[in-house]
C-alpha cells in the first residue's frame, strides 16, 4: 500500500479528511508525554468529535522499547481496537517508528496516519515506511515496512520546538541534500537553522521529502538506491548507541534539563473535550517551552540528529579518500556542522566500540561493514566497504580535522 503525504497548510481540515478517507470503526491517537501537551490541543477538537481514545507513552528513544511496545498493545486492545481501528501517531520520530509497527503487528495490521511534529520526524521517521523499535542496546533492531495511510505534514508544530531539536532535523535535510544536487546543499549550508524563517523551511521540507519520496519508490525495501539513506548513519548510529552507553553521555554541551515524565508505561485517556482546548489552539508559554526542552535526550545522550551530522563529516571523510568526493565541499559541510552542531566528545579509546557496534549495522554482509559513499554531491555509491584503519582516520577527522 502506497502512503500519500500531504504537506499541509491546514492541519484540522487536512486530518479531517484523511480520517474520512481511511477504514475506522474506533479512532486512537497515540503521543508522547510532551506532545499530548504542546502538540495535541491543535487538533484535539477534532478527536474529540471521533471520540477517539488518547494513548499517551514517555518520550525520548530510550523508551522506544518491547515494553512501550507491548503497553500501546495492551492499550488498544483494552480500548477495543478491531482490524478496521485507526491509529494516528502524532508526535516526534520515536512515537512515529514505534506507532506504526504497534499498527503493523497490532491483529496483523491496522490503518495508520502519521502526523510528525518534529522536523525529524517531518523530513525521515515518518517519512517512508520504516517502523521499528530499538533493541538489546541497538537502533531499530526490530521493526516492519509498513507504510502509514497518510502522512501529514504541517510546520504549525515546529513553533514546539527548542533550537537542538530544530538542529537535529535539520541533518537528515543537509544528508538529502549531499544525496540530491548541488543546489539544494548549497542552500542548506546557507541556510540560517539557529533563526529559521519557518515559512521558508516549510519549502525546504517539502522539497527534502520529495528527495526520500522518489528513492522509496524506486526503492521500497532497500534492495539497491535506498541505501543512499542510509549516508552518515553506519557512523552516525554507532556514535549514538555509544551514547546511550555512556554515564555522562556524549554531547559537549550543557542538555536543557530533563522533565519528569509520569510513571509507568501507555497511558490511555478520552480525548479532551472541546471545552478543555485553549481558544486559538496551543500557546507559546513558558510551560511550553520547558516541554520542548525537556525531548532532548537524557544525560547528555546525543540526538539523533546530532549523531547523523558527525557521520556525515566521517562519512564524507571516507568518500573523499575513498571515491574522490571534493575536499573544498567536505571542508565546508563540516564547517557548517561545527557552527550549528558544536562537537562529539570520544576518544581514540572508543574505537573499538565504535567499531564494534557497526558491525552490527543492518546494512553490513557478514562482519564486513558496509558504507554509502559519495564520489560528488549527488553522484551515490552503495555496498562500499572501508578497512577499520580508514574508519579510525574518519572518527579522527570528526575529533580533531575539521
Amino acid at each position: 500500500m502506497q502512503q500519500r503525504v500531504i504537506i499541509s497548510q491546514d492541519i484540522e481540515h487536512d486530518l479531517a479528511q484523511a480520517i474520512a478517507e481511511t477504514e475506522h470503526d474506533r479512532v486512537f491517537v497515540l503521543t508522547d508525554d510532551i506532545t499530548q501537551e504542546c502538540c495535541l490541543p491543535k487538533v484535539a477538537s477534532l478527536f474529540a468529535k471521533h471520540n477517539a481514545t488518547t494513548i499517551t507513552i514517555r518520550h525520548d528513544d530510550t523508551n522506544k522499547t518491547l515494553a512501550t511496545l507491548a503497553d500501546v498493545w495492551t492499550a488498544l486492545q483494552r480500548g477495543g481496537a478491531t482490524r478496521h481501528s485507526l491509529l494516528v501517531n502524532l508526535g516526534g520520530g520515536m512515537v512515529t517508528d514505534l506507532g506504526g509497527f504497534a499498527a503493523a503487528t497490532f491483529k496483523r495490521g491496522i490503518n495508520f496516519i502519521n502526523i510528525p511534529t518534529t522536523l525529524l520526524a517531518m523530513v525521515d521517521a515518518a517519512v517512508g515506511g520504516k517502523t521499528g523499535i530499538n533493541f538489546g542496546g541497538l537502533k531499530n533492531e526490530v521493526g516492519a515496512f509498513a507504510n502509514a495511510r497518510y502522512v501529514i505534514v504541517n510546520t504549525c508544530f515546529l513553533d514546539t520546538l527548542d533550537t537542538a531539536n530544530l538542529c537535529s532535523g535539520y541533518a537528515e535535510m543537509l544528508k538529502h541534500s549531499l544525496i540530491s544536487n548541488a543546489q539544494m546543499w548549497a542552500g542548506h549550508v546557507n541556510f540560517d537553522i539557529l533563526q529559521p524563517d519557518l515559512a521558508e523551511l516549510q519549502r525546504m521540507v517539502a522539497a527534502s521529502i520529495a528527495v526520500k519520496e522518489h528513492i522509496v519508490a524506486d526503492d521500497p525495501h532497500e534492495h539497491g538506491i535506498r541505501k543512499a539513506l542510509n549516508f552518515g548513519h553506519t557512523i552516525g548510529h554507532a556514535l549514538e548507541e555509544f551514547s546511550m552507553q555512556q554515564p555522562g553521555g556524549a554531547v559537549v554541551s550543557t542538555a536543557p534539563t530533563k522533565q519528569e515524565a509520569p510513571k509507568g508505561g501507555a497511558v490511555v485517556s478520552t480525548a479532551p473535550t472541546k471545552q478543555e482546548i485553549p481558544k486559538g489552539g496551543a500557546v507559546i508559554s513558558a510551560r511550553l517551552l520547558q516541554l520542548a526542552r525537556a525531548r532532548t535526550a537524557p544525560k547528555n545522550t546525543l540526538l539523533h540528529g546530532y549523531a547523523v551530522a558527525f557521520g556525515l563529516i566521517g562519512e564524507l571523510y571516507i568518500s573523499a579518500r575513498k571515491a574522490g568526493f571534493p575536499t573544498a565541499r567536505l571542508h565546508q559541510t563540516a564547517r557548517f556542522i561545527r557552527e550549528n552542531y558544536g562537537a562529539v566528545a570520544f576518544t581514540c579509546d572508543d574505537y573499538p566500540t565504535l567499531l564494534n557496534l557497526m558491525r552490527h549495522d543492518k546494512k553490513n554482509t557478514s562482519d564486513t561493514i558496509n558504507f554509502t559513499l559519495l564520489h560528488d554531491i549527488g553522484d551515490i555509491r552503495i555496498n562500499q566497504t572501508a578497512t577499520d584503519e580508514e574508519i579510525r582516520e574518519a572518527l579522527d577527522f570528526i575529533r580533531e580535522g575539521y
